[in-house]
């Protein structure tokens, strides 16, 4: 799907526009007010805030989980189960994303993912025991699931012929909060003469932040609804909309291209959760100390900052990304060979490939968004990888954690993300083929 970099954030698309039932199809509908020049930029901030806050609640937690574990009485199977929460929330509550963003808009459910992401952040410190410390965890992880599949709905509608750079730039954000919250959790904790709860809960305060922007967004975009409703106008400016001119949303679980992306975006998960729950655990066996273990975690998530938007680009402006799948799956394999031998010495090297093997994240999110032709349809695909993807990625960490506790050492563990790994590398390879689900659907009519 080539891409036109020609659009700039004070262009916004124009409202999607479909036929009044009592109006041919071939007249125009009435005018309706043009959106604030605003808003785009609104929405570039409120992508950017949400995005920060879309995995501090997952990766400020691996640096103290020994804590958090000897505070609240965890078992190793509890541990390891918290690790598989996050992909088992996204992919429960993500897939509600699309019919919510229909009948509430878009940003008014980023809005409310966001407050939930914030009310669970500042209520998890407060937990004494496991159970309410889990619930609160699937509360902030509930907000982040829905966000996580509207961002490339978002960008696909107000951005649409600039989705390698926009992509880029959240991939960019989300990178950033990763490492901030690997990097920062424990030495800011000691900073403050707290503990590991006030660690985590530091975080709430970054995601209050985010709410801000998104509820400037939904409230003009609630005021044009009322406008178009008094005017007698059918232009809607909900992303999740069809144009008149847009074909019918393709069925994507019929779609090669949907499953290949799906599988792909599952092992993909896979390895970025056994990273962000065990990598600094795996390097605190080896001998290194929390705070070096969480430095060490920041690297590699921080390596994704400037990945995580130079990727995106270049991913667009290919017409297969398998090259890109190949490369990332080489870092990840050697990264664990280097795990395996040598955890302590080669720390940072292994830290520094992991990092580029994590980028597989912002790269199946660009072909996300370049693997269907329409808005309607970038949704559905959205809910339908990103589901299915942390389906497939949820026994991992939790294999992980079993391997380890049975065997004592980390060899198996890595012995099976390498397969896991070779895995993603085929199935990266098929869903990187220049074809959309629109494709795939008229195949089969």
């Amino acid at each position: 799907m080539p891409q036109d970099d020609r659009t700039t954030l004070d262009t916004p698309e124009p409202p999607l526009a479909a036929p009044s039932p009592t109006v041919p199809a071939q007249a125009s509908p009435p005018p309706s007010r043009p959106r604030s020049p605003w808003t785009p930029r609104l929405v570039v901030l409120g992508l950017v805030l949400a995005s920060l806050n879309l995995r501090p609640a997952v990766a400020g937690l691996g640096p103290v989980l020994e804590e958090v574990r000897t505070a609240l009485g965890m078992s190793g199977t509890v541990t390891g189960l918290l690790t598989s929460v996050p992909a088992l929330c996204f992919a429960v509550f993500g897939g509600l994303a699309p019919r919510l963003a229909r009948r509430h808009g878009p940003a008014a459910v980023v809005l409310a993912g966001m407050a939930a992401v914030t009310a669970g952040l500042a209520l998890r410190p407060l937990a004494g025991g496991t159970p309410l410390f889990l619930a609160t965890t699937a509360l902030a992880l509930a907000g982040i699931a829905v966000s996580n599949v509207l961002m490339p709905v978002i960008v696909k509608r107000w951005f649409p012929h600039r989705v390698g750079a926009m992509t880029g730039l959240y991939s960019m954000a989300l990178s950033l909060g990763t490492a901030a919250a690997a990097a920062l959790t424990v030495p800011a904790a000691e900073a403050l003469g707290g503990t590991w709860r006030t660690g985590l809960g530091m975080w709430a305060a970054l995601a209050a932040l985010a709410l801000l922007p998104w509820a400037a967004v939904a409230l003009r975009d609630r005021g044009t609804g009322r406008r178009n409703a008094r005017t007698g106008s059918t232009a809607t400016p909900a992303p999740a909309a069809q144009p008149a001119h847009e074909a019918p949303v393709p069925r994507v679980t019929r779609s090669p291209i949907a499953w290949a992306l799906g599988c792909f975006f599952g092992l993909q998960a896979t390895a970025a959760y056994v990273t962000l729950g065990w990598l600094p655990q795996i390097y605190r066996d080896a001998g290194l100390s929390a705070a070096t273990a969480g430095a060490l975690l920041a690297v590699t998530m921080g390596l994704g900052i400037p990945l995580s938007f130079v990727l995106p680009r270049v991913a667009a402006r290919l017409s297969h990304q398998g090259p890109l799948v190949v490369l990332l799956g080489l870092c990840g394999l050697s990264g664990y060979t280097g795990l395996w031998l040598a955890p302590a010495s080669g720390a940072w090297a292994w830290a520094l490939l992991m990092g580029v093997s994590n980028c597989a994240f912002p790269l199946v999110l660009t072909m996300i968004g370049m693997r269907s032709r329409t808005s309607g349809g970038v949704a559905r695909l959205s809910a339908f990888v990103q589901s299915t993807g942390y389906l497939i990625s949820i026994p991992g960490p939790l294999l992980v954690g079993a391997l380890h506790g049975a065997s004592g050492g980390w060899e198996l563990p890595l012995a099976l993300l390498a397969v896991l790994m070779t895995v993603q590398i085929g199935v990266g390879l098929l869903a990187g083929r220049n074809r959309c689900v629109e494709d795939d659907a008229r195949v089969r009519d």
